[in-house]
């Protein structure tokens, strides 16, 4: 697989700058357009105001990028080309040279390819409401039992089971911390009902974490960084858009990996607005916490 750095990702891995590793899924699925290539731009912006260099990752014309120069940002914005891209996808994509957004389980073991081991993303992937009979969980899971890489995230999307995806969470050996919180999030809420173990108040923490996990041999899984939204959805109306994005994705029999996005558009079509909003802020606060961490880690 071929892998290609960014100048300004080849230049920190060789002089060891502090690199913030960033998904591109949410660019080219995640977001609409135009929104989605100004938002991205300025997530790399907010890296880089706090000390650190963006590593954006994506798949274009069968190579692998780890950073993307301004106009291969353009290109994973605009094309109406880019698929969507798992781990198990990395090789047939890359091998019929065709072009794709990576998704947070391809993102983290492409990064740990390149020796980055700072990730940040808008919510994590996990066990989907039914998984008893459907068997649908998120490959995000799998890929964070298996890789050292620290992840900060807003939780999971509060479409999914949580309690499930934090037992699976555990039984997979995945660190996880509440920055600033005790609470773990739900995506576009503050508090998902469920309370962490562990709490952190500082980067600096959390680096010191990283560096404990390495001496004590505990970094063949992830540490995930639960980094809360500052400002919520209204709870009722988020529950009852997530009560009728339901009722509607059953009705329309959409099972699968098609109901995230089926109700992602739903709460963004039903909430005017509001929860796209909260997801952009979500990926805004994550990469300044992310930079944040990578920073610490090299002092």
């Amino acid at each position: 697989m071929s892998i290609q750095y960014s100048k300004e990702v080849a230049a920190a891995l060789k002089s060891g700058a502090p690199l913030v590793a960033l998904e591109s899924t949410i660019i080219s699925h995640g977001l609409p357009r135009p929104s989605n290539l100004s938002v991205a731009i300025e997530v790399e912006e907010i890296v880089r105001a706090h000390g650190a260099v963006p590593a954006t990752i994506a798949i274009l014309d069968g190579v692998v990028h780890v950073g993307l120069e301004a106009d291969q940002l353009v290109a994973i914005a605009n094309r109406d080309d880019i698929a969507k891209a798992s781990i198990r996808d990395l090789a047939m994509i890359s091998a019929a040279k065709t072009s794709a957004a990576t998704t947070v389980a391809a993102t983290s073991h492409i990064a740990q390819l390149a020796g980055i081991s700072v990730f940040a993303t808008g919510g994590l992937g996990g066990v989907h409401r039914g998984a008893n009979e459907s068997f649908d969980e998120s490959a995000d899971l799998g890929a964070l039992g298996k890789l050292d890489i620290a992840i900060v995230c807003a939780g999971v999307k509060s479409i999914l089971d949580v309690g499930a995806t934090l037992e699976r969470l555990e039984t997979l050996s995945i660190g996880l911390v509440g920055y600033k919180t005790n609470a773990f999030p739900g995506f576009y809420l503050t508090d998902s009902g469920f309370t962490l173990e562990h709490r952190v108040e500082s980067a600096a923490q959390i680096a010191a974490i990283i560096k404990a996990r390495r001496e004590l041999s505990t970094d063949s899984t992830s540490l995930v960084i639960a980094n809360p939204v500052k400002v919520e959805m209204d709870r009722t109306r988020h529950d009852a858009i997530l009560k009728s994005g339901l009722a509607g994705a059953a009705a329309q029999g959409i099972t699968g990996k098609a109901v995230t996005p089926f109700l992602l558009e739903h709460f963004h079509t039903a909430s005017d607005g509001e929860s796209l909003k909260v997801n952009i802020e979500i990926i805004k606060s994550n990469s300044a916490l992310a930079a944040d961490i990578a920073v610490a880690l090299t002092k």
